[in-house]
Order: C-alpha cells, then sequence, then structure tokens
C-alpha cells in the first residue's frame, strides 16, 4: 500500500510574519511535531509539508512557511521559498494574532486572492490576547473567513477545520477522473508501457498506476502490454478497445500498430488534461510552429530523478523538436520547485505531465506563461506534434481538438 500521492492532496499554506505561531498552529493541527517551535523570530527557515488524513476533507498537505516579513540577505531567500508556495496552495491561512493586523497581512490577503486561493485569516494567541468585536468587524471586511483560536490551548480548532472544510474547492472533491470517464464500465483500455532504462526497477511510474487504479475505480478493464507485444494483444481481443493509452516516447510505433478507428493518445496527454489545463497546453503547442534556429526553449518537470543517457527531456524532446524545426535550439532545464518567475527569456516552456506536483502549481505555471505571452505545452502533445500524429492524440479529448483546429484557422 502506498500514501495518497502529495500531487493529489489539498495543499493548504500557512502564511504570516515571524513568530505569530504558525509552527504551533501546525504542530496543533496535526497533533505532531512537525515543526520546530520557539520564541526566536524565524526559527522556521524553509517550507515544512506534512502530509495527513484531515477529516472530513480527506487527504491534505500542509505547507509552514518561514516569516514572510524576514529580514537580511538569507531573510530574502526564505521569503523566495515562501513566495513560491503561493502557486501550489489550495488555501491560504494567513496566521496573525489580535492587534497585529496590518498592511503585511492585508498584502498577503490580496496576493492569495489575486491567485483565487481561498483565504481563512487565523487570530492565534487568544488565550493571551482576545480578538476584540471591533476588531474582528474590521477584519470580516476584508472577504475573508475569520478564525479566532489558540495553538496552545486548542480553542478554535474545530472551527478551523470547518472553514477547511467549506472553502476546500468544489473539484477537490469531485472525482475528477483521469481516464475511466473515456472508457465505460465493463469495457477495455490499453495500457501501453514500455519497460526502459527510466522505469523504477520492481515498479511502474506514477501516471501508470494512476491510470489503473482509476479504471478499476470506474469498473473497466485494464491490458497491459509492452509496445513490441501491442499487436499481439489487439489480435487477442474479441473487440476493439475503447481507448489505447501509450507512453509519448512509444507513440510512432504505437499509431502504428492500432487501428485508426480506435482512440489512442498517451500518459503525459492525460495528465495535461488531469494537472493542468489541456486546452491552454495544446494551444500552447502551436508555439513550436514560431521557433527559429537560436531560440531558448526551456524543459521543465516537477520531478529530481536522476537523468540518464538517452533522457526525454534532456535527450529526446530536444532531438524531435530540432530535427521539427530544422535548426538548432537552446535549451535550459529545471526540476522540482524551480520554475522561473520569469519565463519572458524562452520563446516556449515544455512542461512534463506533472505527477508530483499539484494541479494548483501546474495552473499557476501556466498562467505565468500565459501572462508573459509565453507559449506552453507539455512533452506528450510535444512528441504528438513533432512526430505528426497531434490530431490523432487529441481524438479523446474533442474541446481540445476542436481548440487546436480554431487556433489553425
Amino acid at each position: 500500500m502506498q500514501a495518497t500521492p502529495k500531487a493529489l492532496r489539498l495543499h493548504i499554506g500557512i502564511f504570516g510574519r515571524r513568530n505569530v505561531g504558525k509552527s504551533s498552529l501546525l504542530n496543533a493541527m496535526t497533533r505532531q511535531q512537525v515543526s520546530i517551535v520557539s520564541a526566536v523570530a524565524g526559527t522556521t527557515t524553509d517550507p515544512v509539508e506534512k502530509p495527513m488524513e484531515l477529516l472530513p476533507i480527506g487527504p491534505v498537505l500542509f505547507v509552514d512557511t518561514a516569516g514572510v516579513d524576514d529580514e537580511g540577505a538569507l531573510g530574502e531567500l526564505r521569503m523566495q521559498r515562501t513566495r513560491a508556495i503561493l502557486d501550489r496552495v489550495d488555501i491560504g491561512i494567513v496566521v496573525t494574532a489580535a492587534g497585529e493586523w496590518g498592511p503585511f497581512e492585508t498584502g498577503l490577503v490580496a496576493e492569495l486572492t489575486r491567485r483565487q486561493v481561498p483565504v481563512i485569516v487565523a487570530v492565534n494567541k487568544i488565550d493571551i490576547l482576545p480578538l476584540g468585536e471591533e476588531e474582528r468587524g474590521r477584519l470580516a471586511s476584508i472577504g475573508a473567513e475569520i478564525v479566532a483560536l489558540s495553538a496552545t490551548t486548542g480553542a478554535g480548532l474545530g472551527q478551523l477545520r470547518e472553514a477547511l472544510l467549506r472553502l476546500a474547492p468544489v473539484d477537490f472533491f469531485d472525482s475528477r477522473r483521469l481516464v475511466a470517464d473515456l472508457v465505460p464500465p465493463g469495457d477495455i483500455a490499453v495500457l501501453v508501457i514500455p519497460i526502459d532504462k527510466e522505469a523504477p526497477k520492481g515498479r511502474i511510474i506514477l501516471p501508470q498506476v494512476m491510470a489503473i487504479r482509476d479504471l478499476l475505480d470506474g469498473e473497466s478493464m485494464a491490458l497491459v502490454t509492452q509496445e513490441r507485444e501491442l499487436r499481439s494483444a489487439l489480435a487477442r481481443l474479441s473487440k476493439p478497445p475503447a481507448l489505447v493509452v501509450t507512453d509519448s516516447q512509444a507513440f510512432l510505433k504505437v499509431a502504428a500498430d492500432v487501428p485508426p478507428d480506435v482512440p489512442m493518445t498517451s500518459f503525459s496527454i492525460l495528465m495535461a488534461r488531469f494537472q493542468g489545463n489541456l486546452v491552454e497546453q495544446v494551444r500552447g503547442t502551436l508555439g513550436i510552429e514560431t521557433l527559429r534556429g537560436g531560440d531558448r526553449v526551456l524543459v521543465a518537470e516537477t520531478c529530481t530523478h536522476h537523468p540518464i543517457g538517452d533522457d526525454i527531456g534532456r535527450v529526446k524532446i530536444p532531438r524531435w523538436l530540432t530535427q521539427y524545426v530544422g535548426a538548432p535550439l537552446e535549451f535550459a532545464h529545471v526540476q522540482g520547485r524551480d520554475f522561473p518567475s520569469d519565463v519572458t527569456p524562452y520563446r516556449l516552456v515544455v512542461h512534463c505531465g506533472n505527477c508530483t506536483g499539484n494541479r494548483r502549481e501546474m495552473l499557476s505555471r501556466i498562467q505565468r506563461c500565459h501572462d508573459a505571452g509565453v507559449p506552453i505545452t507539455n512533452y506528450g502533445l510535444t512528441i504528438a506534434y513533432s512526430l505528426g500524429i497531434f490530431e490523432r492524440a487529441l481524438v479523446p479529448f474533442p474541446s481540445a481538438l476542436e481548440a487546436y483546429r480554431a487556433a489553425r484557422a
């Protein structure tokens, strides 16, 4: 049994000035000593993550951040890491204390609101100084949920949980489907999973595991095979499968072996729909047409695996794009949380499927590219486009295919 991946957890960020009790609040919510607590301001230097089951919400990820009013050169580095958390939280808790609200907190709430992130204002330390009705009224005017609590005594923690439940995004409780909505109950999806050097020994990668589980939840069937056995596997079926999903690196062979009337796509494209905005990334794929020799392309992935000799992001995609453009391109690579705040130096961003990130973070990155006028696509879309099978890979997604054809027109 594996724990729920971080990507599928509700991300809850805890923000505020130094020494207002953010770490104490996290420890109280999780009933564990997750973060070091001290009377010294600035004890938390890096974001601290704690996955847990928060009833009745379910799997969540709390992120305790360093004080956003930190000082000095080191403080600026801490603040940069804290600001990066804003990109991926689904709910923000702004921690303060009675009588301490000011322009700093107002700006923090405004930034979260600008990002369409629901906000809870947690007025901590009411065991020392209660929250007066006049101040509660002023805080209510900012449009956020107000909860008075004490991380030390536990007072108000129940109300905080209730506020989290009320503000949790609706789509978190909706059963977003990775693939099962494309395969009717009782039908078969064929999953083509090459076992290459980057496949973890004894395991298969996360999007493939997620697809199998989602099909089982949808009461559909999964036939798993490698690309060299695909033709034989299809021949053994009494009727065509509802869908064929392949690793993007095997797109060409799979496209050749799958009959034209059978829908086909890739795990990476499924992840673009599940974790991001497929239509926007389909439009972004057309940015490949504008590339010219010497242009800079950013290749971003959220996992931090050690790349091998024929790595998809560092070798294969650069090779396919260079062949398509017909001229040398300049490629830059980032991993994990190191997505640049300024993407304007690049003519195109090619992102992985984001299986180890969460949807909010991916949407933040897409929005950042959109605001900068830089097209963003993903691995599977880029490969399909470069190999000339783009429309076929989009057949299972009518709205994305329509958006592509409209953009071409």
